[in-house]
C-alpha cells in the first residue's frame, strides 16, 4: 500500500467523489478533503461520523453526538434529519442507495461516557426525511455495504465480530437476517471489523485489531493484505481499482489507552486492489 494522506487523529467514513477524497475525523474534529485543493482539515463545531453523498451530490454526515443528519455546505453540516426521538446512542457509519434512502448506525451506548454495551440498532432515513428503525440487536454496528445490486445490506458487528447481511426489501425494510461472514472463524480471533466496502466479488473490510484489510464473499476469506502495526479503520473504492483505507498508528500502546492519551495518528493508504488477490 502506498501513503495518499497524513494529518488525522481518527479516520472515519473515507468516501470518494469526483475525483476528491472525504473523511471524518473523529477524535480530531476536523472534516478532511483534498476537493478543490491540498489535503487539509476544516475544523467542525459538530463532528460527523458515517458520510455518503446524496444523489443530488451533496454529502450527508452522521453527527455523532447531535443524533441528526446533515448536510455539508462548504462550512457545516446543516440541518437534513433529526433522529433523536429514535437513537438510543451516537450516530456510526452510514450507507445510501440510488433512491436517496439512508441506513445509518445507531450505536446504542456512548462508550466515552463510560455507558455500559447495549445493543445497537440500523435506523432508516427515507428519502422524504421520514425516520424509523429497521433493524436491532445489533453488536456495536459499524460498517455498512449494499451488495448483491443493492438487494443486500451488510452490517458490520464489531462486538460478535461478524459481519451480517440483510434482505432489502421494495419498502426499505431489513429482512433474512443471517450471517455473511464470521470474521473470527475467517481472519483471526483478533479480526473486529470497523468500515467495510462493496466490492464486485464481495466485501472489504477494515479488521481494526485483525492488523489486516481483507475481502470476503458469504462464508468465505477471498484476499487478506496485512498492515503490519497498523489497524485499519475504514475503507473506500474509486471505482477503478484503488481502495482507500485508513490506518491508525498507537505507538504501541493498546487502542484504548492511546485514544484516551489521543496520541493516535492516522494515514490514508492506497490499496491495488487488482493486485490483492496476489497477497493471500
Amino acid at each position: 500500500m502506498k501513503e495518499y494522506a497524513t494529518g488525522m487523529t481518527w479516520g472515519e467514513g473515507p468516501r470518494w467523489q469526483h475525483g476528491a477524497l472525504w473523511l471524518s475525523d473523529t477524535q480530531g474534529g476536523k472534516l478532511w478533503t483534498d476537493h478543490d485543493g491540498p489535503w487539509r482539515g476544516i475544523p467542525l463545531d459538530a463532528v460527523p461520523n458515517g458520510l455518503w453523498f446524496l444523489p443530488d451530490g451533496g454529502l450527508a454526515g452522521a453527527m455523532m453526538y447531535e443524533r441528526r443528519i446533515g448536510v455539508w455546505t462548504g462550512e457545516r453540516f446543516d440541518a437534513y434529519a433529526d433522529l433523536s426521538a429514535v437513537a438510543t446512542g451516537p450516530l456510526g457509519d452510514m450507507a445510501g442507495d440510488p433512491y436517496g434512502n439512508l441506513y445509518v448506525d445507531d450505536v446504542g451506548f456512548a462508550a466515552h461516557a463510560g455507558e455500559p454495551v447495549r445493543p445497537g440498532r440500523v435506523l432508516r432515513v427515507a428519502a422524504d426525511g421520514t425516520v424509523g428503525v429497521a433493524a436491532e440487536d445489533i453488536e456495536f454496528p459499524n460498517g455498512l455495504a449494499f451488495v448483491d445490486d443493492g438487494r443486500t445490506l451488510v452490517v458490520a458487528e464489531t462486538i460478535r465480530q461478524r459481519l451480517t447481511a440483510f434482505t432489502v426489501a421494495a419498502d426499505g425494510a431489513l429482512t433474512g437476517r443471517r450471517t455473511y461472514a464470521d470474521l473470527a472463524r475467517l481472519v483471526g480471533e483478533d479480526a473486529r471489523p470497523d468500515g467495510i466496502w462493496a466490492a464486485p466479488d464481495g466485501v472489504w473490510v477494515a479488521t481494526t485489531t485483525g492488523h489486516a484489510v481483507v475481502l470476503v464473499r458469504e462464508n468465505e476469506l477471498v484476499t487478506s493484505v496485512g498492515t503490519g502495526t497498523l489497524l485499519p479503520i475504514a475503507c473506500c473504492g474509486d471505482g477503478g481499482g484503488r481502495l482507500f483505507v485508513t490506518l491508525a498508528d498507537t505507538g504501541g500502546r493498546p487502542l484504548g489507552e492511546a485514544m484516551a492519551h489521543k496520541a493516535v495518528r492516522t494515514t490514508v493508504a492506497l490499496l491495488d486492489v487488482t493486485k490483492a488477490g496476489d497477497a493471500l
